[in-house]
């Protein structure tokens, strides 16, 4: 089935704001607050954003590059990494609006971006 539009699910190092500016204009974004995960591993994360079909956004570029090989090397699929730089909640929402608006979840299957 063909997935049009990103649904971010952010860690817990991401700003809650972040979700709530994305949310303001129309996306569908989580944090792990929101859904009772806080404190869970980067991977016990990662998996429950590919059970969830959303898209992890992420300050932690080391564990989630390594989290994304393994999943490569094993073949297994995940439905994007965005790792984002810290910055200003405004500047990141600023920033993830590009990717929001100009690249379907379909593209960001087993994808890592940075902004």
């Amino acid at each position: 089935m063909s997935r049009l539009f990103i649904e971010l699910y952010l860690d817990e190092d991401v700003d809650v704001l972040v979700a709530d500016l994305v949310r303001a204009r129309g996306f569908s974004a989580f944090t792990c607050r929101d859904t009772g995960r806080l404190g869970h591993t980067d991977a016990e994360q990662l998996a429950y954003a590919v059970e969830q079909g959303k898209t992890l956004l992420t300050h932690n570029r080391v564990d989630f590059e390594a989290l994304h090989q393994q999943y490569v090397l094993v073949g297994r699929t995940h439905h994007g990494i965005l790792i984002a730089v810290r910055r200003p909640p405004y500047q990141i929402v600023r920033n993830l609006l590009t990717i929001l608006n100009h690249v379907t979840a379909d593209e960001m299957e087993n994808r890592v971006r940075y902004i």
